[in-house]
């Protein structure tokens, strides 16, 4: 494919955090030091609930934006299908 990840960890305070990447093992890796997103911080241990590739960036970008408009519920019913609802996959 193409080496474009969208992501979802879930943060000490059950929050969930969805974000766009190119190497997950490096970005979680950066969330954990502090030097992910500023949403993330002294928010750790994570713990990675959802992972996908795609083939371009732009289709990427257009998940992860599609998956941040979902409501908490929503990510979490997305997490135990691995797929997004038929709202949200309109979005993209």
């Amino acid at each position: 494919m193409g080496n474009h990840y969208v992501y979802m960890i879930r943060c000490q305070d059950d929050s969930l955090y969805t974000g766009y990447t190119t190497d997950v093992t490096r970005r979680i890796k950066m969330h954990e030091e502090g030097k992910g997103a500023k949403y993330t911080r002294g928010k750790g241990p994570f713990v990675l609930e959802y992972c996908c590739e795609y083939a371009t960036k732009q289709a990427a970008m257009r998940s992860e934006y599609a998956i941040k408009q979902l409501s908490k519920s929503e990510k979490e019913r997305f997490i135990q299908e691995g797929k997004l609802n038929d709202v949200a996959a309109e979005k993209l």
